[in-house]
């Protein structure tokens, strides 16, 4: 997925905001799923609202206003109730890494509730999990 960066997405110094990434990394994982054919606005209306329960970035060099940035996004663990998704930027031109990190989200019913995802689902996803994509070193 592309990214172009804007003012808007800048601090003063025409640095990608940090909190930013975690944006981004929410755009790819709802682009992902729906690629293969998982509407998020359909899980929702089926009672199935994902949460972010942990997540880790490492910024390895700073993103700037007018360039594009590229996220590649993967899914590692896949489970009846959780998915782990993994993310790598990188500045198009380049190709330099610019963040990495990664998201593990819980299916719940809205309320904090777990609930478990339908078993084919998780049987698709998991057959299109890759080990992490994440680069070693930034």
């Amino acid at each position: 997925m592309e990214i172009r960066i804007y003012y808007e997405d800048t601090d003063c110094g025409g640095v990608v905001y940090y909190a930013n990434y975690l944006k981004y990394f929410e755009r790819a994982r709802t682009e992902y799923l729906e690629m293969r054919g998982y509407s998020v606005a359909a899980l929702m209306k089926q009672g199935i609202i994902f949460v972010v329960v942990h997540a880790e970035v490492d910024y390895c060099s700073p993103g700037r206003y007018g360039e594009t940035l590229v996220v590649e996004t993967d899914v590692g663990d896949v489970t009846r109730a959780a998915l782990t998704f993994s993310h790598v930027v990188r500045e198009k031109v380049s190709g330099r890494v610019v963040v990495k990190g990664s998201a593990r989200l819980a299916a719940t019913d809205g309320n904090g509730k777990v609930v478990r995802l339908d078993g084919a689902m998780v049987v698709a996803l998991q057959s299109a999990a890759h080990p992490s994509i994440l680069p070693r070193s930034c």
